[in-house]
């Protein structure tokens, strides 16, 4: 048998191993097809049988109403947590560890720079400057695109020549195009400059890999003012650091005001989303923008080159690497990030389908942590099957939940013929879901309050009726989700399924 590298595998492909390959290339599969069949079945089933979808419906529906009444209370906690969060003394706390000298250890940014305007960059790196951190203590990269060099160099050249002087050090790195194995994107970028910097300054100063605290940003990425305080008191206080990484809440609230209702409604569900998951820190996997140990980045050997979701994919990386000891620390504090903006109104709506997409492209890591678990034997089998089944339930129901809940109430009216339809039960069972639906929309009401108290200050050019504009936006999110959170999914499953893999897409960005 060919002995592989699993923790590098992108795709079936990259295994020359023939069973190993097919085994692989099973599980890439197997995510499209539990959804598809899944959709099949509730057409097949309400034709054939009617009573048992109609049973089913109702109990998914009871599932999903008492699941949004639950995230609704874990989305009000996490809020307070946050507010909390931001009111602490952060570097207060740092100071009071005796048992730690906390100005010994680094903070490693990168910010990854394709072809975004200087008016998007230049204030990540202004927001640097405003943190409560010590800048002595900050290595700052910017990793640009050489493939965009024409188009960005004369941002990267201010850039340098306003910031260089500003942090202990601030170096310019240019990612090489068309290197073989990779695909072009943030990881590849990322990984290029993150290996650079070892090599030019880590490595040469003798910074113990262990006492740099590495933190993975895009562009648009704006950290609040004590981000780097509340990183390094978690860092220095959590059992084990180095088998850690640490998930801020993102807020997608740059440019929220000049977002179209639906790419607006997007971001804060998405800020949502994740703000429900830090409750469950059993669970959670980094996303997007976030921090680990440079020491578990080097030994897990860098950020993956051949992946288009790099930021959760890192952590499997160590999580296989480490035998399943490793987790992620939920920080409760917040960084910003831009909403899905561009030149034109279907243009934004192409690029929101175009994002959503690429984040359930995600579904690659199925194959990649199952076959994992099969390579790796020294990861309790309860926690293989704990992280699995929840990581295909997530899948699973992202393609699937918004189907069913909307379309299984008719479909055995539609479809189950004169039989079912003269029964009491197919007479109550829309009438049943319509009310526990209207119920539900207590987490909508809930979601519109947060919308509104995350507001970034009001332009003047908006009046006060703005803000009920937005908060009524709500009421139509039932109908954008079933557009936009459904279909991107099944779109990506479907192209992990028949072997069509994507690359990397970028999210354009507008100036603010």
């Amino acid at each position: 048998m060919i002995e592989i590298d699993y923790l590098k595998i992108g795709k079936a492909s990259d295994i020359e191993d023939p069973k190993e390959r097919i085994v692989y290339r099973l599980l890439e599969i197997l995510p499209g097809a539990l959804s598809w069949m899944t959709l099949v079945g509730i057409f097949v089933l309400s034709w054939q049988k009617p009573l048992l979808v109609a049973i089913f419906a109702i109990i998914f529906d009871f599932f999903w109403f008492f699941r949004i009444v639950y995230r609704s209370f874990l989305l009000h906690a996490g809020f307070k947590k946050m507010e909390k969060y931001e009111r602490e003394d952060w570097l207060g706390k740092l100071r009071n560890l005796k048992d730690k000298n906390w100005r010994q250890y680094y903070h490693l940014i990168i910010l990854t720079l394709y072809k975004e305007p200087l008016e998007v960059i230049r204030p990540s790196i202004s927001a640097l400057l405003k943190t409560d951190y010590p800048k002595d203590r900050m290595i700052v990269v910017i990793a640009a695109e050489e493939k965009a060099r024409e188009e960005i160099k004369h941002t990267v050249a201010l850039l340098e020549k306003e910031f260089r002087d500003k942090f202990f050090k601030f170096l310019v790195v240019w990612h090489p195009a068309n290197i073989p194995g990779e695909i072009a994107g943030k990881a590849s970028n990322e990984t290029w400059a993150a290996k650079t910097v070892k090599e030019k300054i880590i490595d040469p100063l003798d910074i113990p890999y262990e006492k740099i605290i590495y933190s993975s940003f895009d562009a648009d990425t704006v950290v609040f003012p004590k981000y780097f305080s509340c990183l390094s008191y978690h860092y220095l206080t959590c059992p084990k650091p180095t088998r850690t990484s640490f998930q801020p809440i993102p807020l997608f609230i740059n440019n929220i005001w000049d977002a179209p209702f639906f790419s607006r409604l997007f971001s804060f569900s998405s800020t949502f989303w994740n703000t429900m998951n830090q409750a469950s820190p059993e669970n959670l996997v980094t996303f997007s923008s976030h921090s680990m140990s440079f020491k578990a980045l080097v030994e897990v050997g860098f950020k993956q080159t051949n992946v288009v979701s790099d930021d959760s994919r890192i952590f499997w990386q160590c999580f296989l690497k480490y035998n399943g000891d490793y987790r992620v620390c939920p920080l409760f504090y917040p960084i910003s990030m831009d909403a899905v903006v561009a030149k034109g109104y279907f243009r934004t709506m192409r690029n929101v389908y175009k994002q959503q997409r690429r984040w359930a492209y995600g579904a690659g890591e199925v194959p990649y942590l199952l076959f994992g678990f099969l390579k790796n034997k020294k990861i309790p089998f309860l926690k293989k099957l704990r992280f699995g089944l929840v990581t295909i339930e997530n899948y699973w129901s992202w393609a699937t939940a918004s189907f069913i809940i909307f379309f299984l109430g008719w479909l055995p009216l539609v479809l189950g013929g004169p039989e079912f339809n003269q029964t009491l039960f197919s007479y109550n069972l829309p009438r049943l879901l319509s009310r526990l639906m209207t119920i539900a929309m207590v987490g909508l009401i809930v979601s519109a309050y947060f919308s509104i108290v995350l507001l970034p200050p009001k332009p003047p050019k908006y009046g006060k009726l703005k803000y009920a504009a937005l908060a009524l936006e709500w009421l139509i999110v039932p109908v954008v989700m079933l557009i936009f959170t459904p279909l991107p999914a099944l779109d990506a499953q479907t192209r992990w399924m028949l072997g069509k893999y994507m690359g990397f897409w970028y999210t354009e960005k507008l100036p603010r």
